[in-house]
């Protein structure tokens, strides 16, 4: 049976992972992004319109005012709508989406392996503290990924500029849109305390791990440091 000291550092490290897993969890259902735009087409009384796109990982909401016309506000779903637009943003959004699912499954495994420690030894094999760091290594590494890319798939790509005709089906030529802003929603900055919760429960294990291999080797410590009359004798 392992120590109480260990049964606490890993019961810590798994209770670390499952809050993680909770704020991942509420970041995946909540906004990600709110990106407007100058719609320069036929506006009302030749006065330029405006769009707004909120999006989440799976469903949004388009906002127009006299873009081109008069203002309307559409749901969509967001994959349905991608397949509608060339490929690279839903390309880079199923990325996301893959590597958040990536998050989730190492995170439920390194919880796994935490508590199996917490009640056994298993230290020479993946079962043991290298299993924590592995699974929570690839869940830290992925989310810092989702962070990257998404941005990147929202500046780089014309994926709003391609939505909103679209969503309103109205002719891409028919309007103009320009000045994106971006600003990012509570869902992707969830993604940061998941990333950091994720090496806490790391730094909590090599404590330990760290501590029990000092132990050992202080136990282990050869003759030599024994008094000189009693090797002697």
């Amino acid at each position: 049976m392992p120590s109480s000291t260990k049964t606490l550092y890993f019961l810590l490290s798994a209770l670390l992972t499952a809050i993680s897993i909770g704020l991942l969890g509420f970041a995946m259902s909540t906004t990600w992004s709110k990106t407007k735009m100058d719609c320069e087409g036929s506006g009302i009384n030749g006065t330029a319109g405006s769009a707004e796109i909120t999006m989440g990982l799976f469903n949004g909401k388009l906002i127009r005012v006299s873009c081109p016309n008069f203002g309307s506000e559409d749901s969509f779903s967001v994959f349905p709508e991608l397949l509608r637009i060339e490929v690279t943003p839903r390309v880079l959004h199923g990325l996301c989406l893959g590597l958040l699912g990536l998050c989730f499954l190492t995170s439920a495994l390194s919880i796994l392996v935490s508590l199996y420690n917490s009640v056994s030894n298993p230290y020479e094999t993946y079962m043991g503290p290298n299993g924590v760091y592995t699974c929570s290594s690839i869940s830290a590494f992925s989310s810092v990924l989702v962070l990257i890319i998404y941005v990147l798939n929202h500046i780089l790509t014309k994926m709003q500029e391609e939505l909103v005709p679209s969503i309103a089906t109205i002719p891409d030529t028919s309007v103009t849109l320009t000045h994106k802003r971006l600003e990012v929603k509570i869902g992707y900055f969830l993604l940061i305390p998941y990333a950091v919760l994720s090496l806490l429960a790391i730094l909590l294990v090599y404590l330990y791990d760290h501590a029990a291999y000092t132990h050992r080797r202080e136990q282990e410590r050869p003759t030599e440091d024994a008094p000189k009359e009693i090797m002697m004798y």
